[in-house]
């Protein structure tokens, strides 16, 4: 379409968005398409966007996917920003039904963090709930120690 969706200026159903159903990927590849161009000609657009009206001292920020945002997030808030990497390995990822789909999940807004950021954090989720647990608490701890 020549005008890419967004779901507040282009009327579509957000829940449905949000799910990963295939009413989302009719969509994903435009949505991708809105996006950039709105990184384009506002690279600080999405972040502020995140981030308006939060109050709170500590603000979790999911799913940045480019250097660009995790940039934004360190120029505006300094040292107090901290980074976190959830992993799971490919074949996890599989068991989760994910299937790797050629011009959207090799696309900058997917893999756009692979490389050239130093992560405070890496979480690895590959279903040991133990593990995760483990790693979450030792990032929460140090959190709270920051307050």
């Amino acid at each position: 379409p020549a005008d890419p969706p967004s779901p507040q200026e282009h009327g579509l159903d957000f829940q449905r968005l949000l799910d990963a159903s295939a009413y989302k990927e009719m969509f994903r590849q435009d949505m991708i398409r809105w996006g950039e161009e709105k990184r384009r000609t506002d690279p600080g657009f999405f972040c502020r966007a995140a981030v308006e009206g939060a109050l709170q001292p500590v603000w979790v920020v999911s799913d940045t996917r480019r250097l660009s945002d995790v940039e934004w997030f360190r120029d505006v808030y300094g040292d107090v920003v901290q980074t976190v990497r959830v992993v799971a390995t490919e074949e996890t990822r599989k068991r989760r039904n994910w299937v790797f789909v050629t011009g959207v999940d090799d696309a900058e807004s997917e893999c756009g963090l692979d490389q050239g950021v130093a992560f405070d954090w890496v979480i690895t989720n590959d279903g040991d709930k133990v593990a995760l647990s483990e790693q979450l608490e030792m990032l929460l701890q140090s959190l709270h120690r920051s307050l």
